[in-house]
């Protein structure tokens, strides 16, 4: 009997030793790998920056990431989704040519990403502190460039953000872009889970079925139901019309701006992040609340979107008084047009927002 628990424990010894050492193998490949981007990507123009940074938003430590092959390219601040889905590892999948033509800043809000973690108040996650928090950065953009005005794209959560920037500060900007726009959070998520329910039928599918019959849209009373949701938009293509999110997810992981805690942070923090903040979205209604924006409008729209609907997009234009206003529509995405047709994309700012919007030099 010893002498088989002796040859149970060398068993289990070896099997530990073998995880360690594919563990730490894996990590070691992770390691190269982001070498690889880090170096076939790296901005060496003289007058050019690449810089990942710590600074303090509303007394919160927060990161940011810029790139640019020129410091006197205009600003354009990426606001990312979520809350809590941060898309700074994202940077190079759909953006290695604006940097030519833009300074890009990606920029991890508090409690998301490389800023989650840190000491985050549970009373300043608010709708206002987030958007407070972008003004705050615009102006210290504005002023190490010497720029009066920036660009200002909101993606998804982040189009929360930008919309309201937008409507009470628009002599910052030089134009405001709105990628899946939020347009009324309540409307959204019925029309969604209709999306899910109708395409669940239509293929016969009883597992979805069974998951999404007992959800109540808009989820006040238990906003956990909307990632079940949310795992079905998915599947459905209304999140990626001609996939899933996941093979982004996989690519953002090598990234070499973000440790294994930041990616670990991303997992952890979003579901939180969004249930913690869930009440104060179903109250956007911008059609009531944003109905004219004194700067110009793009919305970059993906033709199959339902996590934040077409149809509520073309709603919002239609009463949306502003200098200038125009849906862009991406007819081969949903709800990441960056991602689902990048070139498109860059072109769509270089060639068209750019030009149309650039307004001269005047600080």
């Amino acid at each position: 009997m010893s002498g088989v628990l002796r040859w149970l424990k060398r068993g289990l010894v070896g099997v530990f030793l073998l995880a360690v050492a594919l563990v730490a193998a894996g990590l070691v490949y992770r390691s190269v790998l982001q070498w690889r981007v880090a170096a076939a990507t790296r901005i060496e123009a003289a007058n050019g920056i690449e810089s990942l940074e710590a600074v303090e938003l509303g007394d919160v430590e927060q990161w940011i990431y810029l790139r640019g092959h020129d410091r006197d390219k205009p600003v354009l601040l990426f606001l990312h989704g979520g809350p809590g889905s941060p898309e700074m590892p994202f940077a190079r999948e759909f953006g290695l040519r604006l940097e030519e033509h833009f300074v890009v800043v990606h920029w991890d809000q508090r409690a998301s990403g490389k800023s989650a973690g840190k000491e985050v108040p549970p009373n300043s996650l608010t709708v206002e502190r987030f958007v407070a928090d972008a003004v705050e950065l615009i102006d210290r953009l504005r002023d190490r460039f010497d720029e009066e005005r920036v660009y200002l794209l909101g993606h998804s959560w982040g189009s929360v953000l930008g919309t309201l920037v937008a409507r009470d500060h628009p002599e910052l900007l030089h134009a405001y872009i709105g990628m899946g726009q939020v347009v009324n959070m309540r409307l959204n998520e019925e029309i969604s889970h209709r999306f899910v329910e109708e395409r669940a039928r239509e293929a016969g599918n009883e597992s979805a079925l069974a998951e999404i019959s007992g959800l109540t849209p808009p989820y006040e009373n238990d906003a956990s139901e909307l990632m079940v949701q949310r795992k079905w938009l998915d599947r459905f293509g209304g999140a990626v019309h001609d996939g899933s999110l996941l093979p982004f997810i996989l690519r953002g992981m090598l990234s070499p701006e973000y440790s294994l805690r930041d990616v670990v942070a991303i997992i952890t923090s979003l579901g939180g992040l969004v249930e913690e903040m869930w009440g104060q979205m179903l109250e956007v209604d911008f059609i009531e609340q944003a109905p004219r924006l004194d700067v110009p409008v793009y919305f970059l729209t993906g033709r199959h979107d339902y996590n934040t609907p077409f149809e509520l997009v073309e709603r919002y234009y239609e009463i949306l008084e502003a200098p200038h206003k125009e849906i862009v529509w991406f007819e081969h995405s949903a709800h990441m047009p960056n991602l689902e047709e990048p070139e498109r994309f860059q072109d769509v700012l270089i060639d068209q927002i750019l030009p149309e919007t650039r307004q001269p030099h005047s600080r």
